[in-house]
């Protein structure tokens, strides 16, 4: 994640606090420091360190920190509020339009993921029983009305195209098509340039008084750092944008812009994409995000990602075969391509309270174990996906052959399944006996 390199250094210093009994002023000033160095190595904005460090500053060097029996907690905690205030406090939703359609305008320089971005809005709002329509409004750019054709039908989603004509034009008539067809969202990608000029933001003016857009959203790329706030300075004094889109946050990016923007636009970060597939796109929450910075996970996000990849149908019937002791490599395969939604294991793992990327360091969290794993399986007939207890010597080597793996390969997955099973039997005997004391007490008598 963008923050890794941010998050290894508070959780150092803050260590360092919490080996000492008791926290001196001075104590306070020399982590303060190590805060402030961390933050500018991370990109931010130096006026938004120098005024974060002073808050955090006056309130940790307070009677009721330095005396208390906790003091590095007290100061950690003082840190997290102080950067879910920085990020923007509350989490804030898209202005959803009493009367649709509800239209969304992307705008942003070019490279900073504008096109993919808005696919990846469309899914987002699909998945909540909206119906966008996504508007091809770049009519300079080489190839990028088929681009968006292409993540559009990727995202199952309708493009609504009139060629290379006046973008305000199409912006226009995309309105009219989405009333007339019942789309209750309207998202128009707009044009960017490599830097901001007169002609773009003269178009997107035109763009913004024609259809009245009910959202603004800024695409910033989080790997530009400080630029990106420089960035969103410009399109806000233009435009009055309402909220950013912060692309390529899962990768090696500082995380500065995610920590500046608030501050110095004063407009909310409303999405955050956290990865390549169409379905990476998170809604940004201040407090999550300050809680990952911090090592102390986010588990809240965990809960919404496998909410959404895991089908309820599904679970009740694996619930069913578990208490049965009917669980197949069928159904493990079905949990796996669950699982494999949800996102990258390295990203889920870094969810967990405590996990973080000093944690991470070294341990083999490889995806493509999971893809090999679904390779056996596949290469399973289905009686012996069901049956594993029939799979020979003369089975396996056609097993491992399939699958382009060794035959230990196959063999290791069979141990670990096995144990899978043990696993799952004894937790049913051990609710079954649960049952029974129950009853017991309820006036069962237990056979001598």
């Amino acid at each position: 994640m963008a923050f890794d390199n941010l998050m290894e250094k508070l959780q150092g210093t803050f260590k360092k606090l919490r080996g000492k009994g008791k926290v001196s002023e001075a104590d306070v000033k020399a982590a303060m420091r190590e805060v402030r160095l961390a933050l500018l190595e991370a990109d931010v904005n130096f006026k938004v360190v120098k005024e974060f460090v002073g808050k955090v500053s006056e309130r940790a060097v307070g009677a009721e920190v330095l005396e208390s029996l906790t003091p590095a907690q007290h100061i950690i905690k003082i840190v997290r509020e102080e950067l879910v205030a920085l990020m923007g406090g509350e989490h804030e939703r898209l202005k959803i339009a009493s009367k649709p359609p509800t239209v969304i305008m992307m705008v942003g320089l070019q490279g900073a993921g504008k096109t993919t971005a808005s696919a990846k809005l469309a899914a987002n709002l699909k998945k909540k029983g909206k119906r966008p329509l996504l508007v091809a409004c770049d009519i300079y750019r080489p190839a990028a009305i088929k681009q968006l054709q292409v993540v559009g039908g990727q995202v199952e989603t309708p493009v609504f195209t009139m060629g290379e004509i006046n973008p305000v034009e199409i912006a226009q008539e995309a309105v009219k098509h989405a009333k007339d067809h019942g789309n209750d969202i309207v998202i128009l990608d707009t044009a960017g340039r490599l830097h901001i000029d007169e002609a773009l933001m003269g178009e997107l003016c035109s763009i913004k008084e024609t259809v009245e857009p009910d959202e603004i959203l800024l695409v910033l790329d989080s790997m530009t750092g400080q630029d990106a706030v420089n960035v969103a300075e410009s399109f806000h004094e233009q435009l009055d944008i309402t909220g950013v889109v912060l692309t390529k946050l899962d990768g090696d990016a500082r995380g500065g812009a995610a920590l500046s923007v608030r501050a110095v636009t004063g407009k909310p970060i409303k999405f955050a994409g956290m990865g390549e597939k169409m379905t990476d796109l998170e809604e940004f929450h201040p407090d999550r995000m300050a809680s990952r910075i911090l090592g102390m996970g986010d588990v809240l996000t965990l809960i919404d990602k496998a909410q959404d990849a895991f089908d309820e149908k599904q679970a009740k019937e694996l619930e069913e075969k578990l208490r049965k002791n009917q669980f197949t490599l069928e159904e493990f395969l079905g949990q796996l391509h669950q699982m494999k939604k949800m996102g990258p294991l390295s990203q889920i793992v870094g969810m967990l309270p405590g996990v973080n990327a000093q944690a991470l360091d070294g341990a083999e969290i490889d995806d493509r174990k999971l893809d090999r794993i679904e390779a056996i399986i596949l290469s399973m007939t289905p009686q012996e996906r069901r049956s594993p207890g029939i799979i020979n010597a003369s089975r396996k080597q056609r097993i491992a052959k399939g699958s382009g793996m060794k035959v230990q390969d196959v063999n290791a997955l069979l141990k670990q399944f096995q144990m899978m099973q043990k696993m799952f039997k004894q937790m049913n005997n051990k609710n079954m006996m649960k049952s029974m004391k129950k009853k017991g007490k309820r006036g069962f008598r237990f056979p001598l």
